[in-house]
């Protein structure tokens, strides 16, 4: 069993800056995203930047990527950096998310100024 989201994600995708480590888990995807989508943000953003700390590394996969950013989203509506780290995200990783990556520029930008 894995100690970590980050952990797990390591073990399953690989890491870019470190050997996967041993384990005698049972590696399957849908594992991972099972505790993926009930982890806390800080755990999910833990993961992202530890094994993506530039965004455009890393081995995770862009579906994984884009579904942790929505779902610390979700648990941080009102977070204006944490809106803008997901829309560099979505741009960096292909043009079919360039609207949502606008969209969520725009709504850290009202968020900060109020209008």
């Amino acid at each position: 069993m894995h100690s970590t989201l980050t952990e797990h994600a390591r073990c399953l995708y690989g890491d870019e800056y470190r050997s996967t480590p041993q384990c005698n888990s049972d590696h399957r995807e849908h594992h991972f995203v099972e505790e993926l989508t009930f982890a806390e943000a800080d755990a999910i953003l833990a993961m992202l930047h530890e094994l993506s700390p530039n965004l455009v590394d890393g081995n995770l996969p862009v579906w994984i990527r884009n579904l942790s950013y929505r779902l610390a989203l979700l648990q941080r509506p009102n977070d204006p950096a944490l809106m803008r780290e997901a829309a560099e995200s979505l741009h960096l990783h292909g043009p079919d998310w360039d609207n949502i990556a606008a969209d969520l520029r725009k709504k850290a930008e009202t968020l900060e100024t109020g209008t």
